[in-house]
């Protein structure tokens, strides 16, 4: 339920003097039917400690908490928005606490404390700035699966359909090969940029994300990532020329994987990525 103790974002903005800063990739969301529905993408988050990401004024604060999550804890590099958020921890009974620092350094296993009952969610608006780079920290942790239940997070829209996208077009790249071969994304949301203040220049998106278990568990990751790597690092060329400069000869590579030469990195599907990295891996240890 939300708090009506709390005064409207804009009154919060103006009496904080919050003007969004670009240096912190900063957009408001004020619209809180709009923030209520991004809360409620995860579900119910009764037994969820929620960590966010550059919550700002609290917009999104506000709605996590209203929909019920047991704790939100949230990192803020913006000193400026350490005493807006203070008073809505105080509104909600003290479930928020807030970590001034930087999200891209921060332990988040450590800071969450999380008890054996306890389940993690990540929901974010995500400053621009850093938001494809924490997904992929997110992404990369070495032990599978996570210590999180489930990503919920704002990108640019044309990083939202690049995590999402299929084999056969432009926006298939490293990000979806990633995010394919660990989990479920979809795009749960799309939010105009008039929703934000200021407006960025782009549309946004909200990715939701689920980790389940890879689709081998053989595969290393650094194995995948150096293939994948590889591929769309020069995406246009075939594969006989893009995955050049490996360990192993490029065409024994393929030939293992049962891959054609002449194919593209975005027309590899991202089972035959897995694949492909785990025949790397046998081939280099044969060496």
């Amino acid at each position: 339920m939300t708090n009506t103790t709390l005064p409207p974002l804009r009154d919060v903005i103006n009496a904080y003097e919050l003007r969004a800063k670009k240096s912190f990739g900063q957009n408001f969301l004020l619209d809180l039917n709009l923030t209520g529905k991004i809360a409620r993408i995860p579900g119910d988050l009764s037994n969820s400690i929620v960590y966010e990401v550059g919550p700002g004024p609290g917009g999104l604060t506000r709605a996590l908490l209203a929909h019920g999550a047991k704790r939100v804890v949230a990192v803020e590099m913006d000193e400026r928005c350490l005493a807006p958020l203070t008073d809505v921890a105080a509104a909600y009974g003290n479930r928020l606490s807030v970590e001034l620092g930087n999200a891209l350094k921060v332990e988040e296993q450590t800071l969450l404390k999380l008890g054996n009952e306890d389940e993690a969610r990540i929901v974010s608006n995500l400053p621009y700035n850093v938001g494809t780079l924490l997904f992929i920290k997110w992404l990369t942790l070495q032990d599978w699966k996570p210590w999180y239940r489930s990503l919920t997070l704002m990108f640019q829209q044309e990083v939202a359909e690049r995590i999402v996208a299929a084999p056969g077009g432009k926006a298939y790249g490293r990000l979806s090969v990633l995010a394919q071969w660990r989990g479920q994304a979809r795009i749960a949301m799309r939010v105009p940029a008039a929703a934000f203040t200021p407006p960025p220049k782009v549309a946004s998106a909200i990715v939701h994300f689920e980790p389940t278990e890879p689709i081998d568990k053989r595969v290393q990751l650094k194995d995948i990532e150096k293939v994948v790597e590889k591929a769309f690092g020069q995406r246009r060329k075939m594969l006989r020329a893009s995955l050049k400069g490996l360990e192993v000869p490029a065409i024994g590579l393929l030939e293992a994987a049962n891959l054609d030469p002449t194919l593209r990195a975005e027309n590899v599907t991202v089972a035959q990525f897995v694949e492909l990295a785990r025949q790397y891996r046998l081939l280099k240890s044969s060496n």
